[in-house]
């Protein structure tokens, strides 16, 4: 295992070890867990964002009747 280190004022300190321990979490676990999910949001919001660029530029829309036709 790595170790990372990040420096925090008194007050942040607090605010998070207290929000780990009303978890019950380490705060390792709390911290990793907290940046994969922001890593993971802002994947899924590029993802999206270039999912809907491609949508707009080449868009083949069908009614739901339609579709329902072709699926029968």
């Amino acid at each position: 295992m790595r170790t990372i280190s990040f420096e925090l004022n008194e007050e942040d300190e607090r605010l998070i070890r207290a929000y780990a321990k009303s978890k019950n979490l380490s705060l390792s676990t709390l911290v990793r867990d907290t940046v994969f999910e922001r890593i993971e949001n802002e994947l899924d919001l590029k993802f999206y964002n270039e999912a809907m660029h491609r949508h707009k530029e080449s868009s083949e829309t069908i009614s739901f009747e339609d579709m329902m036709k072709d699926l029968n």
